[in-house]
């Protein structure tokens, strides 16, 4: 063997190594909390927890949780809908407001879609006040599939929402006259922001900043100044990407995965030009859902700079060590839970803490072995 390909042989196996280092103890601070989907921090051992089924409470790391908060808005919970993603505003201790989106009934009944919607947190953390929705995904429709709905603010204070194709609509993704299959970037007050990639263009929604996804349920800003998402594939397919101003990801144009009855989608081909490749997809399908990237050197330096993506259908934790754009290694965590992963985040103690989506989830904090 060449000696260049031995040193890449010995360096992909200690980056191997490395990634089934540094195990990771469990934490429970919470349970008896109904499907939770997101989790948001308000204080120090203080978190939002959103229930799917239309519950928004406070749940403390004492194991405490709170009565369902006051002041939503309709929610059409059912199927994969309801009460979704949930963030604190990076100025929240300042200003007490929180972003969430849900799957929002249309005013006569006979469908719905994604919507954003921002409020304010009362002081005695019993309800919402100053109710305002930002964005609400058009058109729609009668679907109880498919919703999206991931949150990220960027440091710049716009915010990104992630949407999903609702599943009869997939061939939306690829037309630009709709919010099906999207990311859309707006700022706080809803409107758009005049750097939005499609801006002007005849025929495309001025808040789409990409387009071509499927039903993307994990998104995070990135250590390069983008924005990361996953996309859940159909059977097969699942895919991280690096989501850039006015790029199409070519679903379901092209795909990795194929119908669940085993057929191929389309043309069946992998690759298109004018259409983005994920930087990894996962077949079988893992189910993603949640998304962080690990800044703090809590678990050592090996860890520091991972993402980290929750399962649901491979019920773990993934952490994938990176270089750049490229992932160098996999490993999968918490598997002995047993549980379908949901969420996860880096906490203000540079902590890591995940959601499982169950009918009696639990709130856990991972501790440094």
């Amino acid at each position: 063997m060449a000696l260049t390909g031995l040193i890449l042989v010995l360096a992909l196996w200690l980056s191997a190594a490395q990634a089934q280092a540094s195990p990771v103890r469990t934490q429970v601070l919470a349970q008896g909390l109904e499907h939770p989907w997101a989790l948001a921090f308000i204080g120090p051992e203080q978190v939002l927890v959103s229930e799917r089924a239309g519950r928004l409470r406070v749940v403390g790391f004492d194991g405490r949780i709170s009565a369902p908060l006051q002041g939503l808005p309709d929610i059409d919970e059912g199927g994969q809908g309801g009460l979704l993603d949930v963030i604190s505003d990076s100025a929240f201790a300042s200003n007490r407001t929180i972003y969430f989106c849900y799957s929002e009934p249309a005013p006569a009944g006979g469908g719905n879609s994604t919507a954003l919607a921002s409020a304010r947190l009362s002081a005695d953390l019993r309800r919402l006040e100053q109710l305002r929705v930002l964005f609400r995904q058009s058109p729609k429709v009668g679907s109880r599939h498919h919703f999206g709905c991931r949150i990220v603010e960027a440091p710049d204070g716009h915010l990104f929402l992630t949407l999903g194709d609702r599943f009869s609509r997939m061939d939306d993704a690829q037309t630009l006259d709709n919010h099906h299959g999207k990311v859309v970037r707006v700022a706080k007050d809803g409107s758009v922001p005049r750097d939005n990639p499609l801006l002007g263009r005849a025929g495309a929604l001025p808040e789409i900043w990409s387009w071509g996804h499927r039903n993307p349920q994990g998104a995070a800003w990135g250590p390069d100044g983008q924005l990361w998402i996953h996309d859940h594939g159909p059977r097969g397919g699942d895919e991280l990407n690096r989501v850039l101003p006015g790029r199409n990801y070519g679903w379901p144009v092209i795909t990795h995965g194929v119908n669940y009855i085993g057929t191929r989608i389309g043309a069946g081909i992998t690759e298109h030009p004018g259409m983005e490749q994920p930087l990894v997809h996962w077949t079988p399908s893992i189910a993603p859902s949640g998304m962080a990237f690990l800044r703090s050197n809590r678990y050592g330096p090996q860890w520091q700079g991972n993402l980290f993506v929750g399962a649901l259908r491979g019920q773990h934790l993934l952490r994938l060590q990176l270089e750049g754009t490229r992932v160098l290694a996999q490993q999968r965590l918490l598997e002995d839970l047993g549980q379908r992963i949901r969420d996860v985040r880096e906490g203000p103690d540079g902590l890591l803490y995940v959601l499982t989506d169950e009918r009696d989830g639990q709130l856990i904090r991972l501790l440094p072995p």
